[in-house]
């Protein structure tokens, strides 16, 4: 069955999955690259930033299932630019002219435009709600499963709606006091999921969420 899963999501020891103020110098704003040191750290995060070596451990375990089996990507429209982008007809997202997607992506904005064709990713813009989003994802993903790619305020949508069949999020040992929550609104999620937690030597915590039935 094909399964809606989200990865390498990480938040602070105080539920923020992003600094502030997010702009174009600032895309994680306060935080930096404090939240994502852990993957950045690994084989995976260093090929993904186009560098050789890595860590090979739990943290790699774990962030190498971001593209397992995964037929398309849907994320919130602060993933793909900063405030404003939708303003600017040029821009082209965070990632150059080869994202590190492989497959369609769906960016969620209230002033949709013309697909953007990259390579080997193209960016259909949506305005929809989470389960209609959805819906045109499962159209488009071949028979493999969709991923929900964040940020925090589209997960917490998808997950206060019981849409994530399975949800891998990572907390970092460090508090931000302000930025993007994840966990608001969101009370009682365990009733309807299975948590997991498993500590890595890095300091990181591995939160996996299995939704029950």
């Amino acid at each position: 069955m094909r399964r809606v899963r989200m990865h390498n999501i990480s938040i602070s020891l105080d539920g923020y999955a992003a600094g502030e103020p997010q702009a174009l110098e600032t895309p994680m704003g306060h935080a930096g690259q404090r939240l994502h040191r852990w993957m950045f750290d690994t084989a995976f995060g260093a090929a993904m930033m186009g560098r050789e070596g890595g860590s090979d451990g739990l943290d790699q375990a774990y962030a190498q299932r971001f593209a397992d089996g995964i037929g398309v990507e849907i994320m919130g429209a602060g993933k793909f630019g900063p405030p404003g982008w939708q303003d600017d007809p040029d821009w082209r997202g965070w990632w150059g002219e080869t994202p590190p997607f492989g497959t369609p992506v769906i960016v969620l904005t209230h002033l949709p435009r013309e697909p953007l064709i990259l390579d080997g990713t193209t960016f259909h813009f949506l305005d929809a709600a989470p389960a209609d989003a959805l819906e045109k994802a499962r159209e488009m993903a071949g028979g493999l499963d969709v991923r929900i790619g964040g940020g925090a305020d589209v997960a917490r949508q998808f997950l206060a709606q019981r849409l994530i069949d399975t949800a891998h999020l990572v907390q970092v040992p460090i508090v931000l006091g302000r930025g993007a929550r994840l966990w608001d609104g969101l009370e009682g999620l365990e009733d309807d999921y299975d948590v997991e937690a498993v500590p890595s030597p890095s300091g990181v915590v591995h939160l996996t969420l299995q939704r029950r039935g």
